[in-house]
């Protein structure tokens, strides 16, 4: 039997990863740890987010995703997830200018229709103001899951289908773009703080071939050392997508004969 080969576009690899992708789990037993109330965690975990911010663009990466609410979060105790709601509305009033000040652009995916109507102004309003900005592209997922993402993104490019009358056009590259972050790349490294090993409904179809980090630190004592060590790591894996080590070893040897022309 003949195979008919074909190509497959692939990932740039760089040494710094281009999108990271972060699971800001641990907050609650962090502060638990310290006989506070599970709400303090998720205070104290914002002096996180702006570390991490901070580092990303130090280190030239383009693209951070934070997973700040699942869908699956309303389950938690009523008192906890209103606090929630409220930190993310006090969080957009008083940081929006610092970012857009530093050439950051936020983008907020995920369901937003069952947010109250300040908040989903709020939203429209910091992405209407930073969206010109190219320095980072923060993206903080709410009330997102994956299979959420993955079923509106079916639900579009059915009712494409129809308008045109043909599923020709359905296949990979087509079907990413109705996903709700179309416009990043896809993660090249997953980091998920507080000891879980899971993915909990995060970027289902995006995380195929993304490098995965875990780490026992809870989230609010998660800083740039420990981003470190996650990118150190990253820097280990062999990313081959499909490939093997001989072709990989063989491409890296092309692009050196290149650069030294």
């Amino acid at each position: 039997m003949t195979y008919t080969s074909f190509t497959v576009r692939t990932p740039i690899v760089t040494g710094v990863p281009r999108h990271i992708a972060i699971i800001m789990d641990g907050n609650g037993r962090w502060a638990q740890c310290r006989q506070l109330p599970r709400v303090a965690g998720h205070a104290k975990g914002l002096d996180s987010v702006r570390t991490i911010i901070e580092a990303c663009v130090t280190r030239g990466v383009e693209f951070l995703t934070l997973f700040a609410f699942s869908s699956e979060n309303w389950r938690r105790p009523v008192d906890e997830v209103s606090f929630l709601m409220r930190l993310f509305i006090h969080t957009l009033e008083r940081e929006i200018a610092n970012l857009h000040t530093n050439g950051i652009q936020l983008r907020v995916v995920g369901d937003l229709s069952m947010f109250e109507a300040r908040m989903q102004e709020l939203v429209r309003l910091a992405e209407a103001k930073t969206a010109t900005n190219t320095c980072l592209t923060l993206t903080i997922a709410a009330n997102y899951g994956g299979r959420w993402d993955i079923l509106q993104a079916a639900r579009k490019i059915a009712k494409q289908c129809v308008d045109a009358g043909t599923i020709q056009n359905i296949n990979e590259l087509n079907f990413a773009q109705h996903l709700a972050m179309a416009y990043a790349p896809e993660p090249d490294l997953f980091i998920r703080t507080g000891g879980e090993q899971r993915i909990s409904n995060f970027l289902l179809w995006q995380l195929a071939y993304t490098e995965f980090y875990f780490t026992d630190v809870f989230w609010p004592d998660f800083n740039d050392v420990e981003l470190n060590k996650a990118i150190i790591s990253y820097r280990g894996r062999e990313r081959r997508f499909g490939r093997t080590s001989s072709q990989l070893t063989q491409q890296s040897q092309t692009v050196d004969d290149s650069l030294s022309c």
